[in-house]
Parts: structure tokens; sequence; C-alpha cells
């Protein structure tokens, strides 16, 4: 059996304001082209979906004509709901969706009751294990610690138990969506911690033949059997140097048997440049970035005038700015130096200490001018107390 192994779409999620349903939507035509080139029987998608618990109209068609161009080709899917979805939502008509070949799961009380599909070697038991929420199932699965780690073991419990009840023959994939230990994060996904403790021990998937992970946004093999596909395009640019797509994963009579990267198709790269803006503006070396979407740390000792607008006349999709002087001034004690000032002084200095150089005089007038508009108006309030 081939399985194609992806997670983590965010359908409706943006880059830095930068729509991406368009580059999803390529990563789709991408996903169907693998389906058929490879001979793919099996899709699984393991949670997040959607980027929120109420997605966008644009994102919820895009997974409808996803699920629809998925029933129509050769391979079964199965897909679980992540920490970004509602359950509810993304489950709503699940037991009719069944009977077209895409399997959606989202209820925890079904984590022990798999999906059975057919080889040539027999059976293979899918089980799809929602993202679950320690609070939501510790009072019904009776857990006596409140902690990711405990509702995976006790969905695990699950799964095992049902697998007894099998022939020995019996394979097994699971999908879970979850912070397991060994595993390296980026900055894009939200934080699932409970009570500080988020990670699971990947010692918890043992004696399965595939455990198909989702979660976090790079992919990783943390065993031969466990491992995380990513997110297929990048949501922040701590995943610049991460390569996107899918595993395509062959389970032969004995298990598992191997497992191939599928890179995805790159909208556009990522790039991370640091330094000071006229050395960024100048060099040549930089020209691989002038197509990219770009984060820039500027260096200058002194804040330029406009930088925004000069790194992106070379840079035309510069995204983040952020300043970080190469010699930074000695913090002052604010408290005693704002001692006697006028509002206006204080906005000078304010200025001063941003920039690294005094307001201009026409800065200075308009920050005066401000300062002004912000005085009480003695005559305005006499009218309104009738003094």
């Amino acid at each position: 059996m081939r399985i194609l192994h992806t997670s983590d779409w965010h359908l409706g999620r943006s880059f830095h304001r930068e729509g991406m349903l368009d580059h999803q939507a390529a990563y789709v035509d991408h996903l169907l082209e693998v389906v058929a080139g490879e001979e793919v029987d099996l899709v699984v998608v393991s949670g997040d979906v959607y980027d929120r618990a109420l997605p966008q109209v644009d994102a919820v068609r895009l997974a409808d004509e996803t699920f629809a161009r998925l029933a129509a080709s050769r391979a079964k899917v199965i897909v679980t709901s992540g920490n970004h979805d509602s359950a509810q939502r993304l489950g709503f008509g699940s037991r009719l969706i069944d009977a077209a070949g895409v399997f959606i799961r989202t209820d925890a009380s079904t984590v022990g009751t798999p999906v059975m599909l057919d080889d040539e070697h027999g059976q293979v038991a899918i089980y799809g294990i929602p993202y679950l929420d320690p609070d939501a199932v510790r009072d019904p699965w009776v857990l006596g610690v409140r902690s990711h780690e405990a509702a995976l073991t006790e969905a695990m419990r699950r799964v095992r138990a049902d697998l007894l009840s099998r022939s020995e023959h019996t394979r097994s994939v699971v999908l879970a969506h979850a912070f397991v230990a060994g595993a390296a994060p980026s900055d894009s996904e939200r934080d699932i911690s409970v009570g500080g403790v988020s990670l699971v021990p990947t010692q918890t998937f043992a004696g399965i033949d595939y455990t198909a992970l989702g979660h976090l946004h790079g992919r990783q093999t943390l065993a031969d059997t466990v491992r995380y596909s990513g997110s297929p395009l990048a949501y922040s640019f701590s995943e610049a140097d991460q390569v996107k797509g899918s595993w395509l994963v062959e389970i032969d009579a004995d298990g598992f048997h191997a497992a191939d990267f599928v890179a995805a198709p790159v909208p556009r790269p990522l790039r991370r440049l640091r330094g000071d803006l006229e050395s960024l503006l100048a060099d040549p070396s930089l020209v691989d970035a002038e197509g990219a979407w770009v984060q820039v740390t500027l260096t200058d000792d002194l804040r330029p005038a406009q930088p925004m607008e000069r790194l992106r006349a070379r840079f035309p999709h510069t995204l983040v700015l952020a300043f970080e002087p190469a010699h930074p001034l000695p913090d002052a004690a604010p408290t005693a130096r704002l001692r006697g000032q006028s509002d206006h002084e204080v906005s000078l200095d304010f200025v001063a200490d941003l920039r690294g150089v005094p307001a201009t005089d026409a800065e200075a007038a308009l920050l005066l001018a401000a300062c002004d508009a912000c005085l009480e108006d003695p005559d305005v309030d006499m009218l309104l107390t009738g003094s």
C-alpha cells in the first residue's frame, strides 16, 4: 500500500498579510498529480486543514473542492482535525462523506474504530486520532492526569485494544496531531501546552507500522515509522531553510517498508537579510532575494529615513523589518530625564532616541502642533460645564 502523508494545510492563512489561498490551491493541484503519478492508494491528512475554527468562505470552498477531487481520484482519504480546526465543523456530514471514500475523523470517542482497507497482503487498519484537548477528554476518559501525554496514551490504549481483536497479520497506521518529544518547532505553530506541558513521548506510538504526525511545520523523522510531514507551505520566516512537501510511504506485507519525501512547489522563496541599509542595497550577491519574500534586520547605528520604501525599491517583497543597531546606545534612566520637560520636549527626545538623530525643524513643528492639539481647551470646558 502506498500512502501519501500530509498535514497542516492551514487553508485561509496569510503570510505577513500576503494572501496564500492561490498558493494553497496550487499545492492541491500538486497533491493530485502525486496521487496519480505515484499510484497512491491512501492520502492521510493529520490535522489543521483550516487555519481557524471559523474559516473564511474561500477556504471552505477550497477544502470542499479538494476533498471532491480526492474522492474522484484513485486514492482513499483519511482526515483528522487539528488544534486549529473546529472538530464539529470539519466533521459535519462525515458519515455521508465516508461513502465517497473520504473519511473525516474528528470525534475523540471513535479513536479505537479504524478505517479498514485491503491490499494484496491483507488488511490495514488506519486509526484517525483528532487533536485531543486534555480538558475535553479528562472526565469522559477518566484520566488521572491533565496532560497531552495522558490523553494520547489513553487513545493509543484504545487503538491497541482494537488491534488485539484483529488478525495478527493486520497492519496499522495512526494519524495523530501532537507535539512529540525530539521534534523541533517553528515560529508559526500555536502553543498547545497545558500547564506548561505539551510533549508526548515517541514511545507512545510503539508497535504501529506507521504514525503520520501533524502539528509541527517542519518535516521530521523521529523514527523510521514516526514522522512529521510538516506544512506544505512556509508560514513563518523561521521555516526559510525547510523543504516543504509530503511523505510517500510504502507498507508491505511486513509493515513499514520505505518512505520518500516528495517536495512541494515553492510559490516564492524566503530570505532573511541582515546588515546596514546601504550595504544591502548595493550587495550584488543578493540578486536572488529580489524575487523572494524578505525579512530584513537593519544594523545601522542611526536609523535611516524611509527604510522600508528604500528596501522595497530593490526587494519589492520585503514583508518584515526590524532594527538591531550594531553599536546600541546605553540605556538612560527615563524617569530622571522626563522631569521638568514639556510634552514637546519629551516627543523630541523620543524621536532622537529612536532614530539616533534629532528631529528636523519641520518634524519639530509638526510634533509641537500635535502636542498643542492634545491640550485641554478651557473655552470648550466652560461650554460643557455651563460655567
